[in-house]
């Protein structure tokens, strides 16, 4: 059986060293929601999801050392602001890059299959450090991703646990929630993922 999950990841560092990945899924066998993976300056990883189906299935995905269940909400503009009770985060989303035009030329019967993703992966990581596009769900399982845009982020704030998180910076160091961390530079990437059991 295979899952699939069609919406948006962002991701971005701060200056404070602590990084974002918030996952905007506007399909998905647990309907449209959202949910922030946080890995902080000394390495600690903590997944925020709306309700516990999402986390149970997310924290068997990839690796977390706290799971919190909290409402996350999301308002989409020329701005993106994501709110829980441990997090609000804007972003503004800018430019496409130039690897966008190029995935949207890919069929998709053929970007959707994990063949596809399994041989555009090494070139992926090689392209856009960070990036992996095929590789383990855990317990099993295999994820790949099928992108079909993608848009770096002009400006970005942050407060986590009510401290301001400082500038928008690159997700450095990458961050370690599964097989794959987001982009090294800030983006706001149009995908779908699926996880096959």
């Amino acid at each position: 059986m295979t899952s699939s999950f069609t919406g948006h990841i962002a991701g971005l560092g701060t200056s404070s060293g602590v990084r974002l990945v918030v996952g905007v899924w506007d399909a998905s066998p647990f309907g449209p929601f959202a949910d922030v993976m946080v890995e902080d300056a000394d390495g600690h990883r903590t997944l925020i999801a709306p309700k516990q189906a999402v986390a149970d299935f997310v924290a068997s995905t990839y690796t977390f050392d706290e799971v919190r269940i909290e409402p996350v909400s999301v308002e989409r503009g020329a701005e993106w602001s994501v709110h829980t009770l441990s997090l609000q985060l804007r972003f503004k989303p800018g430019r496409r890059l130039w690897v966008g035009p190029l995935l949207g030329l890919v069929p998709a019967p053929l970007r959707r299959t994990s063949t596809w993703a399994k041989v555009c992966d090494p070139v992926a990581a090689r392209v856009m450090p960070g990036v992996r596009m095929h590789g383990s769900a855990g317990h099993g399982r295999t994820e790949w991703y099928a992108a079909t845009d993608v848009r770096r982020l002009d400006g970005a704030r942050a407060t986590w646990e009510g401290e301001e998180l400082g500038e928008l910076s690159p997700v450095q160091p990458p961050v370690r929630f599964g097989f794959a961390s987001a982009p090294g530079k800030p983006t706001l990437t149009t995908l779908t993922s699926y996880v096959r059991e």
